[in-house]
């Protein structure tokens, strides 16, 4: 039997993609093989989204030449697709493909193995205009499912290489999300994060189909899903009828994760974002009226070309001001081949490190602050892994419906289910809670509270 072993870097759609091409070769008879062992095909998903980014892909790569180099290696991912040269010039290296053709990767591993001379497999993203079908009835290591429901993006951001490794916006058909959504329902995942390139811009190159109304129709065509998270989504793509289908809902979670990348108008302009600071503000308010006690994290990039003190302070002043969750923090890294990396004024390290510190420290006291409100309080928590710092301990950790990560004790079976956690002491990075009860999957009720 062929062995096939797999390397991810970058997001949540390259783990789920990779999935989808291990069902490939699942399909083909492969048995699949941790990374650092010996095997006959490897399979190395690559992420371009910094320069850093391609530096790591480069080395995973070699990494798996070192390791067989009688192996088929195989490139694939975002750094494939803006750079199939680069990866070629790499001894070793046999097949390359981009971001899309993934479902003729076994194809070529034959074809290669006939003709024995590097394949480059590369073909331009921009003329694709259709969404690659791969679907994922399971993942290997994960207790909440990821459903990839769209493909690439139209924005064209100033610091950001994407749609260049990914294309212009393509949704994927909502009949298929929906057969997806119900196989992973069927397999036991109690949590479906709904993800994407652009997740949130689902539906604009459909006709009269749009986000809310795939939000709806999971809801109601997918028997027994309990939990819907949306991995990211624009301000902008917080519609009204967006909004009015969350604060409907028993499935979508209280936990909405909205990009703001700078609290300025005059960086958000450089930024070439779509969105001003007021419109940022009003979509904000009006979700956090519809739902109470929601949590909403975000992206920051901190030292973007020309940001002053003054634009910088505007950030930090308006996450002081709505209380975010949450922070993922970035300072601005230059990408080979934006404008943005072209800008005069790129901001000295030093003074980039130093924002960065003051706004983790903000992130750090407002996650605490969040947190705190649900102290002695029963949530609804699916264990995922043992905890991390001490995996004898018989602890266990996962995100509640708000995202909180909760530390309690667990036994392995409750792995994956929702159970009923009480918070005995909040904090940030974990809060930690006692165990009430596993919720019955079918008199499961997402607002019910249950006082211990």
């Amino acid at each position: 039997m062929s062995t096939v072993a797999f390397y991810t870097l970058g997001c949540k759609v390259n783990h789920y993609e990779t999935e989808a091409i291990w069902q490939l070769f699942k399909q083909n008879g492969y048995e699949r093989v941790e990374f650092e062992q010996n095997s006959d095909v490897y399979v190395i998903n690559t992420c371009t989204v910094t320069n850093t980014g391609d530096k790591k892909s480069r080395q995973v790569i070699r990494r798996a030449i070192r390791q067989n180099p009688d192996a088929v290696i195989c490139v694939t991912g975002c750094y494939a697709q803006t750079s199939p040269a680069e990866i070629m010039e790499i001894p070793g290296v046999d097949i390359v493909i981009g971001t899309q053709d993934r479902l003729k990767m076994l194809d070529y591993i034959e074809q290669y193995r006939k003709v024995r001379k590097p394949i480059n497999a590369v073909r331009n993203i921009m003329k694709n205009r259709v969404y690659e079908e791969m679907s994922v009835p399971y993942f290997t290591d994960r207790h909440r499912a990821t459903l990839k429901i769209q493909e690439g993006c139209n924005n064209f951001c100033t610091f950001c290489i994407i749609p260049w490794a990914r294309g212009l916006m393509r949704s994927r058909d909502p009949k298929e999300v929906i057969r997806q959504a119900q196989t992973l329902v069927d397999a036991g995942y109690n949590e479906i994060v709904l993800t994407g390139i652009h997740t949130g811009g689902y539906g604009q190159d459909l006709k009269d189909y749009n986000l809310a109304m795939l939000l709806k129709d999971l809801e109601e065509q997918v028997p027994r899903l309990k939990r819907l998270r949306i991995s990211s989504i624009e301000a902008s793509q917080l519609t009204d009828e967006v909004i009015d289908v969350i604060e409907k809902s028993k499935v979508i979670v209280r936990h909405m994760h909205i990009p703001l990348q700078s609290g300025s108008d005059t960086v958000l302009k450089r930024m070439r974002r779509k969105y001003t600071m007021a419109e940022y503000e009003e979509r904000l308010l009006k979700l956090k009226k519809a739902v109470p006690d929601l949590a909403v994290t975000s992206d920051v990039i901190v030292g973007f070309p020309g940001e002053t003190e003054e634009e910088f302070m505007e950030t930090y002043n308006f996450i002081k001001k709505h209380k975010y969750a949450e922070l993922h923090v970035f300072p601005y890294s230059k990408r080979t081949g934006t404008p943005a990396a072209r800008m005069e004024n790129q901001i000295d390290e030093a003074v980039k490190e130093e924002r960065v510190h003051r706004l983790i420290a903000l992130s750090d006291q407002l996650a605490k602050e969040y947190a705190s409100r649900f102290e002695g309080e029963v949530l609804d928590v699916i264990p995922e892994e043992p905890y991390k710092e001490d995996p004898n301990s018989g602890l266990y950790e996962g995100h509640s419906d708000n995202y909180l990560k909760v530390v309690f004790p667990a036994t392995e079976d409750m792995l994956g289910k929702i159970v009923r956690v009480k918070i005995t002491k909040a904090g940030y990075p974990y809060c930690e809670g006692q165990f009430a009860r596993v919720i019955d999957n079918e008199t499961y009720v997402a607002s019910e509270k249950l006082i211990i």
